[in-house]
């Protein structure tokens, strides 16, 4: 049973195969990585850093505003009204 949950998320059209997965996967890390950074003095954080977090912010902010999510609820009958 648990091979058939695996099996059924790696074959998943959002799983591990595909950008939808590993693209969020890593901006997590690096907001992770960012609050790492709040228990330094300000002198000694990186701007090349803070420059990068921005933008990813901003492309991930554009993007979720234009993709198509996948309603899985549809699939389940799990009515959220």
């Amino acid at each position: 049973m648990a091979t058939s949950k695996l099996q059924a998320l790696w074959n998943h059209p959002a799983g591990p195969k595909t950008i939808h997965f590993w693209a969020p996967t890593f901006k997590w890390g690096i907001s992770i990585a960012n609050i790492a950074d709040f228990q330094k003095p300000p002198e000694t954080l990186s701007y090349p850093q803070q420059i990068v977090i921005t933008g990813t912010g901003l492309v991930w902010s554009r993007y979720s505003t234009v993709i198509t999510p996948l309603f899985v609820y549809r699939k389940t009958g799990i009515s959220l009204a």
